[in-house]
């Protein structure tokens, strides 16, 4: 192989190499943010089913209270 052919390899090496690392680091950012999506899901999802829940039971004791009334 002739001296420009392996400085070509060598930079197209070294190109592949920054794009793996960047690649790499995205990667890493949208696992970090699944992850935080994921945990923020399942506290609303816990806060919505404690809403509906206590919503459920006042409607429930204004029936009561209807249903014992004058």
């Amino acid at each position: 192989m002739a001296s420009d052919d392996i400085k070509r390899l060598e930079s197209r090496i070294d190109d592949l190499i920054s794009v793996v690392e960047k690649l790499r680091n995205e990667n890493n950012q949208l696992y970090n943010q699944h992850s935080t999506l994921t945990n923020r899901h399942t506290r609303l999802a816990e806060k919505t089913k404690l809403a509906r829940e206590r919503i459920e039971a006042m409607i429930g004791r204004l029936k009561a209270l209807e249903r014992s009334g004058p």
